[in-house]
């Protein structure tokens, strides 16, 4: 019999003998039930029944139970179990964030099958040639790349394990350290956004996806680093472990065109093609072949300056203060109106202008605009305009309308007349309504206003101008014509995949586009990349489709059963026996946190993540309030230590995935013992992010609180 079959039977006995012996046979109440069903399903996935149709089936028995045993008939009790799974079910389908788990999904197959991962090896592996176990962190940058790109731990593993692992034992590496780093930072996929499992857990515990990612983005590059950090450790305490590449495996060949210009004028590649565009050295190169590249070189410098420039307007853009001067409270106009038809003798409201010696209207005018004289009445106005007059009524000579003043001469104003808004332009030809009084700020000259001045810079950008501009010539210092075909390989792998993945978060976490309609970008993303690399075709799109489909109805069908398996717990009273359970514990925050991560850590053995966050989250919410636990806190720690359940025997499926393409003489116990170390690592990253808050809360405070 295998180990790990042993421990699994091992972990079933336990679970069992533990049932038997704290269950009290004789006073069983529906609590007790529900526990005993938590145990069941527990071992049932165990012993490998489908995890989705498991919770369902158990669920539906224990509700006909619960409903039963609350004095229902067999039929009204069936009825009503039937009710709840297509409500369960119903409401499911309604939940518009798991839209984005097919688009994301299909997103990750689209990008894997664009054969972008073996380039990816290849240019990370030169580019950090010259660090300590330069190939284990380029399987680890890669694999944290791609597996960002794809969420799909399984895909990830596999192909890393068909690529790097054999590069990696040709160089003498260790089994276990090319193990570990395969399958821990393939592992990376379900922590670092865009990840299935944190829309898993916003869809179960009720937290927006948006802020989880936003708070996943930095435990996971912290995790990542740490990775990094050990391996360059230890490649430099024990380097037998892992030996430096040779030479000849890091040779770059050049171009004939490029090794020319390196033969004529040097090594180091900017000055080379500056001096070889503007001289007549070369006769012996296109110059279509000079210009390519020395843009290709010159582009790290334009997008410094870009970066640089956009950051310097925004930072002393003038703040924008709205003009309110002309702006009246609302509601005063009309309470002064209707006062005045009330009572003439009462003032008018400020910004409600009566013309001189009209009539009380009874009809109250609108803020600003004067209320024309009744027809047939002359307005005693010396100078102003007069309104014509009704039919039979004398019209009054055309001396009383007098013509407007000539440009730049100022009309003294007349006791009735029209007269210039105050603060206008001398000159300014602007055609008013008769009675209409602009605010004083509105009549400001366009061309005689000041331009507004902008902030003074501030120091940081400064520091960051200098900062940058130093590692920028010493980029261009060390740049060879070798670094600079490594850095060509790096913009054809490398720099498509991070577009694609920062222009996903960024819509999603600086709130331009929601998860579903970021997961819908990054699908046509991911469809674009593939058609760019020539991988696009009917068999691809056919594969990709087929497996978006398989993973989408797995994860929709575990959605369902857990839901009905929640309802089912909850009508047995199971989630309040094990909320009292707990309470009277009388447990503090400190404690009460690492119970929960400890019982998540062991659950990590023997279950998937898929399977902790759908049937045990549940229960562990609703008890977050007793103890002022935040939600996201609590499931970035979570997010943090399921990393575990794909690494901990014996069900850790990355080391599985990596034992079907490994070589034969590479034994499943060398692969669990170098997923050890790394086990070890995401526990000091918890215990990092529970000394520090701030490591995942700080992004998510920052942009929506």
């Amino acid at each position: 019999m295998r180990k790990e079959m042993l421990f699994g039977l091992v972990i079933m006995g336990l679970i069992v003998v533990g049932a038997t012996a704290f269950l009290p046979w004789g006073n069983m109440t529906n609590g007790h039930y529900g526990l005993l069903m938590l145990a069941l399903v527990v071992v049932a996935i165990m012993l490998g029944f489908p995890t989705a149709f498991t919770l369902m089936g158990m669920g539906m028995i224990f509700a006909f139970f619960a409903y039963h045993s609350q004095g229902q008939t067999a039929e009204g009790a069936l009825r009503q179990t039937l009710d709840l799974m297509v409500q369960r079910a119903y409401a499911v389908m309604g939940n518009d964030v798991l839209i984005s788990i097919p688009l994301f999904v299909f997103m990750g197959y689209l990008v894997e099958r664009a054969n972008l991962i073996e380039k990816l090896f290849r240019s990370l592996h030169l580019a950090l040639a010259r660090l300590p176990g330069s190939l284990a962190v380029a399987t680890l940058f890669t694999c944290a790349v791609f597996a960002t790109a794809t969420g799909i731990v399984g895909a990830v593993v596999t192909l890393m394990g068909l690529l790097a692992l054999p590069a990696m034992l040709r160089a003498g590496y260790s089994p276990q350290v090319s193990a570990g780093a395969i399958t821990a930072g393939g592992c990376l996929g379900i922590l670092i956004p865009p990840s299935v499992m944190l829309i898993v857990y916003g869809a179960t515990a009720g937290v927006s996806v948006v802020q989880l990612y936003a708070g996943a983005f930095f435990p996971g590059l912290m995790l990542a680093g740490l990775y990094i950090v050990y391996v360059v450790v230890l490649a430099k305490l024990r380097p037998a472990l892992m030996p430096p590449l040779s030479a000849v495996e890091r040779f770059v060949p050049l171009p004939p065109a490029l090794e020319e210009v390196q033969h004529t004028l040097g090594e180091r590649a900017l000055p080379a093609l500056m001096k070889a565009i503007k001289g007549a050295r070369n006769a012996q190169v296109p110059m279509s072949v000079l210009w390519r590249n020395l843009v290709i070189t010159l582009l790290p410098a334009l997008l410094f300056a870009a970066v640089m420039g956009l950051g310097w307007r925004a930072a002393t853009a003038p703040a924008e203060q709205a003009d309110d001067s002309g702006l009246v409270q609302m509601g005063l106009a009309q309470d002064a109106d209707r006062q005045s038809q009330a009572d003439p003798s009462q003032p008018q409201a400020e910004g409600v202008s009566e013309p001189p010696g009209s009539q009380e209207s009874k009809e109250s005018a609108a803020p600003g605009v004067q209320e024309p004289p009744a027809a047939g009445v002359q307005e005693p106005s010396a100078s102003g305009l007069q309104e014509p007059p009704a039919a039979g009524v004398k019209e009054p000579s055309a001396s009383g309308v007098q013509e407007p003043p000539a440009a730049g001469v100022s009309e003294p104003a007349t006791a009735g007349g029209l007269r210039e808004p105050p603060g206008a332009a001398a000159g300014e030809a602007t055609a008013a309504l008769p009675g209409l009084q602009l605010p004083p700020a509105a009549s400001a000259d366009a061309k005689g206003a000041q331009p507004v001045a902008r902030l003074a810079t501030p120091a940081w950008f400064w520091t960051m101008l200098g900062v940058g501009g130093v590692l920028l010539v010493a980029f261009y210092a060390v740049l060879t014509f070798t670094r600079l075909e490594v850095f060509k390989m790096l913009l054809a792998s490398f720099f498509p995949l991070a577009f694609l993945i920062l222009s996903v978060l960024g819509s999603i976490v600086f709130g331009l586009a929601t998860p579903t309609e970021a997961a819908a970008i990054g699908s046509m993303g991911g469809f674009l990349l593939a058609a760019a690399y020539r991988q696009l075709n009917l068999r691809v799109v056919r594969e990709s489709v087929f497996l978006t489909a398989k993973t989408s109805a797995m994860v929709c069908w575990l959605f369902v059963g857990s839901s009905i398996f929640s309802a089912a717990f909850a009508l047995l009273g199971g989630q309040e026996l094990i909320e009292n359970w707990v309470m009277s514990l009388g447990l503090s925050k400190v404690q009460f946190l690492l119970l929960s991560q400890a019982i998540i850590f062991l659950l990590g053995w023997p279950l998937e993540w898929t399977e902790i966050i759908v049937i045990f989250m549940p229960i562990f919410i609703p008890l977050l309030d007793n103890f002022g636990v935040d939600p996201l806190f609590f499931g970035l720690l979570v997010a943090l230590n399921l990393q575990t359940a794909f690494l901990s025997p014996p069900v850790a499926m990355a080391a599985f995935y990596l034992k079907g393409v490994a070589p034969p003489h590479i034994t499943l116990n060398q692969i669990f013992a170098g997923m050890i170390p790394f086990m070890l690592i995401q526990i000091v990253a918890l215990a990092l992010l529970y000394a520090f808050p701030a490591i995942g809360l700080w992004l998510p405070q920052v942009l929506y609180r």
